[in-house]
């Protein structure tokens, strides 16, 4: 029984030992301002039986953190242009439109990016020529294969 004592008495004294060691390295000031930095921002354990801290119980009373952005104001000032040029911006009030959605002839069209290379398309295009695999016009929605099987060989 001693002998457990004094090894976790032993492994607690080392270890407040090497805490020591690493408080000694921060000054009073420092840990003075990081106190009023804390107490400024809210970030203070406001009650111990929940871990929540003062800026999440009281949130309006301390002013909201910042989130910091990885690009320059520059870069968003560009962006904004482009986005006002191309209408690109919410219009406000109780719809979630775009202004180049609600006035489309007051901004230039935006062209649709298609995925696939031009090669690409011409093979997929004349593979469908070949099965049949494509809707023929006019009143009826059937592809080619299902309307003249004989054309086209099977898949």
């Amino acid at each position: 029984m001693k002998t457990k004592f004094a090894a976790t008495a032993l492994i607690l004294a080392s270890g407040l030992l090497m805490g020591t060691q690493s408080f000694a390295e921060v000054t009073r000031e420092q840990v003075k301002a990081e106190l009023a930095a804390a107490v400024r921002s809210g970030d203070l354990m406001a009650n111990g039986e929940t871990g929540a801290k003062f800026n999440e119980v009281f949130p309006s009373r301390y002013a909201a953190s910042q989130a910091q952005s990885g690009i320059t104001r520059a870069q968003v000032q560009t962006e904004l242009a482009a986005a006002v040029r191309s209408g690109d911006l919410l219009a406000g009030g109780e719809t979630a439109a775009k202004l180049n959605e609600l006035y489309p002839s007051q901004y230039p069209a935006t062209q649709a990016q298609s995925k696939l290379t031009r090669e690409q398309v011409k093979a997929e295009l004349a593979q469908a020529l070949r099965t049949g695999d494509y809707f023929v016009g006019g009143e009826v929605s059937v592809k080619c294969n299902e309307l003249h099987p004989g054309m086209h060989p099977a898949v």
